[in-house]
């Protein structure tokens, strides 16, 4: 069995479903796909991915607003602990940092950063970390804020196996999105390689990034076997041990029965 272990499933494309997101749910359930964490961008839209994800216990949620998010609403840590408490809630964030993305004065999106972690410790539940050209201060932020406590995932990895190690001492799982299948991101395929069986999650980050052979077009969370048969390459193992470790990681960190 599979997990996504981070998808945005409020915002696929459901016309190849006849718009019916529980079609869509029926060939899941089919594919061998056993659990989708469903990833929050901001608050605005967030009780519309709520509402639609209600009634599928095989779908857990996490509350918090994107470092790339100018625009909504920008929550207090008090605010996503309220948020947070609802029982779909397993993680906050996504949070993190994006340099890419963002110029100028980031004061702003460190004090947003050490918000969701201040809400995870007070919920005692795992952090969604993104990280765009911003490692180093992302595993700065993470030290001084005690994420340790915590934990979480360092989602869709690209960065290197120094950084992959650091965030490991800090007690964060890396999680390999369709990226690491790209032909050109030899340092990714390297880390997964590397990194140990118990420490590694898979994902989709589902409508993007998707995997080769899907590259450049529309993902879903149907294709995060690919992401775990590369992998398997990669480690010279089975398509089934790595399914196996990933879902396992999954359980044990989100502390399931």
């Amino acid at each position: 069995m599979l997990i996504d272990s981070h998808c945005h499933l409020d915002r696929i494309d459901l016309k190849p479903y006849q718009n019916d997101f529980g079609c869509f749910m029926q060939q899941v359930q089919t594919s061998n796909i056993e659990h989708l964490l469903c990833i929050a961008i901001d608050l605005e839209a967030y009780p519309a991915m709520l509402a639609m994800v209600a009634d599928y216990p095989q779908i857990s949620v996490s509350v918090g607003v994107h470092p790339n998010e100018h625009e909504g609403h920008d929550p207090s840590a008090d605010e996503l602990v309220a948020l947070g408490q609802n029982g779909k809630v397993i993680a906050i964030g996504e949070t993190g940092l994006d340099y890419f993305r963002s110029e100028g004065d980031l004061g702003w999106q460190h004090q947003r950063f050490r918000n969701h972690i201040a809400a995870a410790k007070a919920l005692k539940k795992p952090l969604i970390i993104h990280t765009r050209e911003a490692g180093q201060d992302t595993l700065k932020i993470l030290a001084e804020e005690g994420a340790d406590e915590v934990g979480g995932i360092i989602h869709c990895f690209t960065e290197n196996w120094e950084f992959a190690q650091k965030a490991m001492d800090l007690n964060f799982y890396i999680s390999f999105s369709g990226i690491v299948t790209f032909n050109n991101a030899t340092e990714i395929k390297e880390v997964a390689k590397k990194v140990p069986a118990d420490r590694f999650l898979i994902e989709t980050d589902s409508p993007y990034l998707a995997p080769v052979p899907f590259r450049g077009k529309t993902n879903y969370p149907l294709y995060v076997r690919h992401v775990a048969e590369h992998i398997a390459q990669l480690r010279g193992t089975t398509f089934e041990e790595i399914a196996g470790l990933s879902t396992r990681n999954f359980y044990t960190l989100f502390n399931f029965s």
